[in-house]
């Protein structure tokens, strides 16, 4: 929208999507809004903090699973490197997990993006004045999956354990024994009911764990 036709204090919008139709999209859409200013758009999840230290947006607009770095653990990045900015997950999965994951990191909304734009717009306007904003459906599921049964460094050396690693590669990887890896395994495997590290490592990323 052109800027004469704005609000005098337009709220600051950073996205951080990495699909570029859906991003733009997106930025044409809330641009369209009298109260809203797209001011800057990423495609990598490392690219956010500094953008966001750069044009020091209101409120910045995450999806999850980006190139590099999350939008959870940029989250988080932003909470320390940037407290002003509001921050408010936008993502294709609603799974549990990332919910819990999303409030840990300090995010004040967790959005899925199959909704109206109208509603984004009046998320981003809520969250902007305090309110903690989150998808009613997804609230419930997570309210119902119970808490991450995974420690931090189960998590770890399940990720580590993707594309065919064998246990001497994550254990080089993580900087640990090879025995320790297979603990570790052994455990996730077996508080994810799965029957090997694949199962648990597909399980885990369906909750949202990983």
């Amino acid at each position: 929208m052109p800027r004469e036709h704005r609000a005098a204090k337009s709220i600051r919008v950073l996205l951080a999507e990495d699909q570029g139709m859906m991003r733009g999209a997106l930025a044409l859409l809330l641009g369209m809004e009298a109260d809203i200013e797209v001011v800057a758009q990423v495609a990598t999840g490392d690219a956010i903090v500094d953008a966001a230290l750069l044009h020091r947006p209101d409120v910045a607009l995450l999806d999850i699973e980006l190139p590099g770095m999350s939008g959870l653990d940029a989250a988080a990045e932003l909470r320390d490197q940037a407290p002003d900015c509001r921050v408010l997950i936008l993502t294709t999965f609603g799974r549990p997990g990332y919910l819990r994951r999303a409030m840990e990191a300090g995010a004040a909304g967790f959005l899925v993006k199959d909704g109206p734009v109208e509603e984004l717009a009046v998320s981003i306007r809520r969250v902007l004045t305090g309110e903690t904003v989150i998808d009613p459906a997804l609230a419930a599921a997570a309210l119902s999956a119970g808490p991450n049964p995974l420690t931090a460094r189960e998590c770890h050396v399940l990720k580590a354990s993707t594309d065919g690693a064998t246990v001497a590669d994550i254990a080089g990887k993580l900087h640990l024994s090879e025995s320790t890896v297979r603990n570790y395994l052994s455990s996730a495997i077996g508080k994810t009911g799965t029957r090997n590290r694949m199962e648990a490592v597909r399980t885990a990323r369906q909750q949202g764990w990983l």
